[in-house]
């Protein structure tokens, strides 16, 4: 058994699941050349809630932060997590789209794309994973991990199988929730290392209290490659910490080689933004505990505030646990898919309309009758007719890939943004995140007078937390 790698997620999903993806490019800056003198197998610090947190809340440019990043680390493969056809965003985009996004990453300077699909829908990963080879990038199908009676091994081996048969240079088990057990998580890997040759990555989250346990189980029974947060931005619903687990392994067959008191360098450094971000109110205490309602309701943490805050809106939070109950019912009746996004905020929302309403599908969102008609793709199990009669009537529902449907995008919408055109990256910002990127072309703009002397008044801006 050769050692274990770790992949360190603090630059993205450490500070996602923690403090909203608020991470500075200016406060990851002074750390970066020391994170890339430790030794990891990866650093995971673009994709996922990064670009449009970037845009949207601290005004940065998500490209500029990948080829800050890739300046100052020239020795550790740089990891980004994208949504398959949705890429970045909640939605399908076109073919055109995905090719150029991933061809212009690679360009700026990522290494390996973990690719996922919210209902494990093969055909929403083949174009993204194609356009990563293509590009010279390391391309990582990942199978969001759920339970249901749908979900069994057999189910997760023959979609591993499947994804290194369209040519996925490693499988990563993506347990977003925190469901999976460390018994089972022996059982799992065992099965996938058995029926695959490919490097198998196991990332989870700390939420139920089992992910440390569970990467131990999953390390005996072969898994290459853990995904680790440094200890400040560690735990609650983040990822296990690193220290830990590279403490755990030193000695045995496992051990990840790593040098404990680097690392309590990067830690130091982490520790003081941790702590600057409890006293700004950003890291909220709520996040840090262990949340049991994870594994009784399979309810990822991020769609828990989710729907707290959908029922102030409504002035109904009395009705927290009937929703919670509820959410699974919606669950079977859509084909039982993992709760991640888009599907998490697909069900949530109609759990809570549900029973809000007091009438189930008395208001059924649009998101719901696309995903009822198939435009996000197929479940694991078929819908039930009664159920996709209620929701969408007689209207049919598609068979084929949702994506096939979408007309080219990139040059119809270049004329809407070309006076702001400053990089062909501009442009891929703008069709995933049409608002906020405007927004921030015109700060940019603003900030750039500022800079150059010229007499134009410019509105403040703050940085919300």
């Amino acid at each position: 058994m050769s050692k274990v790698k770790i992949t360190e997620t603090v630059l993205r999903d450490g500070h996602q699941s923690l403090i909203a993806t608020r991470l500075s490019t200016e406060e990851m800056i002074p750390i970066l050349e020391e994170m890339d003198a430790i030794g990891y197998h990866a650093v995971e610090m673009w994709g996922g809630a990064t670009f449009d947190a970037s845009l949207r809340f601290l005004y940065e440019n998500p490209w500029e932060r990948l080829r800050l990043i890739r300046k100052y680390m020239k020795n550790t493969k740089l990891q980004m997590l994208l949504r398959g056809q949705n890429i970045l965003g909640y939605k399908h985009y076109p073919d055109d789209v995905v090719k150029e996004f991933v061809k212009r990453s690679v360009g700026n300077g990522i290494d390996i794309i973990r690719i996922f699909d919210a209902l494990n829908d093969t055909r929403n990963l083949r174009v993204a994973l194609e356009a990563t080879k293509a590009a010279g990038g390391h391309a990582q199908a990942a199978i969001s991990y759920t339970i249901s009676p749908a979900h069994t091994t057999e189910t997760f081996v023959n979609l591993a199988k499947e994804m290194e048969s369209m040519g996925a240079d490693s499988i990563a088990i993506k347990d977003m929730s925190g469901l999976l057990t460390p018994y089972y998580a022996y059982e799992l890997v065992k099965a996938i290392k058995e029926n695959t040759s490919v490097p198998l990555e196991l990332h989870s989250h700390a939420t139920s209290g089992l992910a440390s346990m569970t990467y131990l189980k999953g390390i005996e029974a072969g898994v290459d490659i853990i995904d680790t947060a440094i200890s400040p931005f560690a735990l609650g619903t983040s990822q296990p910490p690193t220290e830990s687990l590279i403490a755990t392994l030193q000695g045995s067959q496992y051990d990840t080689g790593l040098d404990l008191k680097k690392l309590n360098s990067i830690s130091s450094y982490f520790n003081k933004i941790r702590e600057k971000s409890i006293e700004s109110g950003l890291l909220d205490s709520k996040v840090l505990g262990v949340d049991i309602n994870t594994l009784v309701y399979q309810v990822p943490g991020g769609m828990l505030s989710n729907l707290v805050s959908q029922l102030k809106m409504q002035n109904a939070l009395d009705k927290f646990e009937e929703v919670l109950k509820e959410v699974p019912r919606v669950r079977e009746d859509l084909g039982y898919p993992p709760l991640v996004t888009p599907t998490s905020q697909i069900v949530g929302t109609q759990a809570v309309l549900n029973v809000v309403t007091g009438e189930r599908y008395k208001m059924v969102p649009k998101e719901v009758k696309a995903y009822v008609k198939g435009m996000y793709g197929k479940p694991t199990v078929e819908i039930k007719e009664e159920i996709v009669k209620k929701i969408i009537g007689d209207e049919a529902q598609i068979t084929c890939r949702p994506a096939d449907l979408l007309e080219p995008m990139l040059e119809a919408e270049k004329e809407n943004m070309a006076e702001f055109f400053e990089e062909p990256e501009d442009l891929l910002s703008y069709i995933l995140f049409p608002q906020p990127a405007i927004e921030f072309f015109k700060y940019r703009q603003a900030e750039r007078y500022k800079i150059d002397g010229t007499m134009v008044q410019v509105e403040e801006r703050v940085h919300p937390v």
